[in-house]
């Protein structure tokens, strides 16, 4: 039996995606916690900006992991976990997971790598930061 590859997020990358999502925060004025997972969810890099809350610690890393889980955002999530929605109350699943915007999958072409979470600012904020992270990965 052949060994199967997986391909998966390497540190220079999730290096790459921490820089990229801290310099996003710092232009847009705010402390963030960026969390990036490797292809199997577990947490391989994590930065915390000077000043960002330590309860967004675990908010960044479970984006990171919720979306690497279900291989989506989790905003997409969490639009399909409303009540009466085909995924309602998934966020009680795998120990708990976040369903609104922060988490992205990460891409290398048509596979998926890891995931990046970001968390201490607004939704919108965190998404905008976690979107300049994934795309530290395509430039």
């Amino acid at each position: 039996m052949e060994p199967r590859t997986l391909r998966t997020v390497t540190t220079a990358q999730a290096t790459a995606v921490l820089d990229a999502a801290q310099k996003k925060a710092e232009d847009m004025g705010i402390q963030q916690n960026v969390a990036v997972v490797d292809a199997g969810a577990n947490l391989l890099a994590f930065r915390r900006m000077d000043g960002a809350w330590l309860g967004s610690i675990d908010v960044a890393i479970t984006k990171a992991k919720t979306a690497r889980y279900f291989d989506m955002p989790t905003g997409s999530l969490g639009e399909m976990s409303q009540p009466g929605g085909s995924l309602y109350a998934i966020e009680h699943s795998n120990g708990g997971l976040i369903s609104f915007p922060g988490g992205l999958p990460l891409m290398d072409g048509d596979a998926v790598i890891g995931a990046v979470g970001v968390s201490g600012s607004t939704v919108d904020d965190d998404h905008a930061v976690a979107q300049a992270g994934a795309d530290a990965l395509s430039s």
